[in-house]
């Protein structure tokens, strides 16, 4: 049997194998990378990609959770693009190492980002 981490066919792809691809703006402009992938843990949807943004060598960034439903992939960068500038990102929703995540806190993401809540 294959060790899960090495699955990637067609459309399917290892969460760990996520982690760390690049985010794009439809210009081409690397906006940052994806830290985590945030899971419902009854659909096992993934619901959020949270990048990092801004900061340098790591040391200030900034934890962007973005709907998962704003990324596309886009297999010659090999990276994700979301509609995006840095100016808009920079006014986004963030958070640092100490947080909590609330449903009120996910329905801020998703209205700024202008989707369908996910949090009812």
């Amino acid at each position: 049997m294959a060790d899960a981490t090495t699955i990637t066919s067609g459309t399917l792809i290892a969460a760990e194998k996520v982690n760390g691809t690049n985010v794009y703006n439809p210009k081409g402009d690397k906006l940052g990378s994806v830290e985590d992938i945030m899971i419902d843990k009854v659909s096992g949807k993934a619901i959020y990609a949270v990048m990092s943004f801004g900061g340098f060598l790591g040391i200030g960034d900034k934890h962007h959770p973005l709907p998962w439903s704003s990324l596309k992939y886009d297999t010659s960068k090999e990276g994700y693009v979301v509609n995006l500038d840095k100016k808009t990102l920079e006014g986004a929703p963030s958070y640092d190492n100490d947080f909590s995540w609330t449903p009120d806190y996910g329905r801020k993401v998703d209205k700024y980002y202008g989707v369908p809540t996910y949090w009812l």
